[in-house]
């Protein structure tokens, strides 16, 4: 139970248009912002790094510069597809039976990062094959740049006040604003939860795309496969661990079940985000060996 919060943060007064273009009063969201910096940012990453032949397996970069900008349309679109299609089959399965091409109404909003990242893998998977290029070295690109767009899109997350976490008395808890929000048992006058969004810019952004960044460097990418890998286990587990401390979709929540376990009991269980999850992190475990194995041989 929450008594009180006499150290709990107040929501900071962000709007979630970033500016709105004068005259024609079009509204720039910090949402879309985020995805167009981290695509802006991955291509950037992705030109550099084939750009460094040393880097590369027989200091061969595995493709160029122009093949770069050419697979970001697949990027893109594995991203917007893959991500809205998973969300809906992820999270509002119901919709394909009231109204299938709701599937396709990206103004009304829900994106999947699992949806996403499976988006993109066949994307950028069938773009390898087509070009004769390595899928391994092409993945592993795409990991390095991926975090980046990750922790844009949670501190966007943040500004919009969605997705926040799980009820708390911790002192940098946020009052968020908005009455989902504000809907808490057992608390006194305000509900504050965890900035879980902030949680996973940290820690599936930040901390993941500087260490892969100096397992890069440090020769990583002449191993194929080796830093996909570390993606998909480091992902995976932060994940799985801030899903701890997140709110659960409220689709899921029930009064016997208030932590919106998909798996398990209402006390101990998994969530939909955690279900999805802890699969990355076994394939990144197998990703990785096969990596190290290939590399001895």
């Amino acid at each position: 139970m929450i008594a009180s919060l006499p150290l709990a943060l107040t929501f900071p007064d962000i709007s979630p248009d970033m500016f709105t273009i004068p005259v024609i009063g079009f509204a720039v969201k910090w949402y879309a912002m985020a995805y167009i910096a981290g695509i802006l940012g991955g291509w950037m990453m992705g030109r550099w790094l084939v750009s460094r032949p040393a880097l590369w397996p027989r200091d061969t970069a595995p493709m160029t510069r122009d093949q770069v900008e050419d697979v970001m349309t697949w990027v893109v679109l594995g991203i917007v597809l893959g991500g809205r299609i998973g969300y809906v089959l992820f999270y509002q399965p119901g919709l394909l039976l009231q109204d299938p091409l709701e599937i396709l109404n990206l103004r009304g909003g829900g994106m999947s990062f699992h949806g996403g990242a499976i988006g993109t893998g066949l994307g950028v998977g069938i773009y390898a094959w087509r070009k004769g290029i390595s899928v391994p070295a092409i993945v592993d690109i795409a990991a390095l740049c991926a975090p980046l767009g990750l922790g844009l899109g949670r501190v966007a997350n943040f500004i919009n006040a969605e997705l926040w976490g799980r009820p708390s008395d911790a002192p940098w808890a946020v009052i968020f604003p908005g009455g989902a929000a504000q809907a808490c048992a057992n608390v006194g006058e305000l509900c504050a939860r965890h900035p879980s969004q902030l949680y996973e810019a940290i820690l599936e952004g930040l901390v993941l795309l500087v260490l892969l960044w100096i397992v890069a460097l440090r020769g990583g990418l002449k191993t194929p496969g080796l830093i996909f890998g570390l993606f998909l286990i480091g992902y995976g587990a932060a994940r799985t661990f801030v899903e701890y401390f997140r709110q659960a979709d409220a689709q899921y929540i029930t009064p016997d079940n208030p932590l919106g376990h998909v798996v398990g009991g209402s006390d101990i269980g998994l969530t939909m985000g955690q279900l999805l999850s802890l699969p990355m992190v076994v394939a990144g475990v197998v990703v990785l060996l096969v990596a190290l194995r290939f590399r001895r041989a």
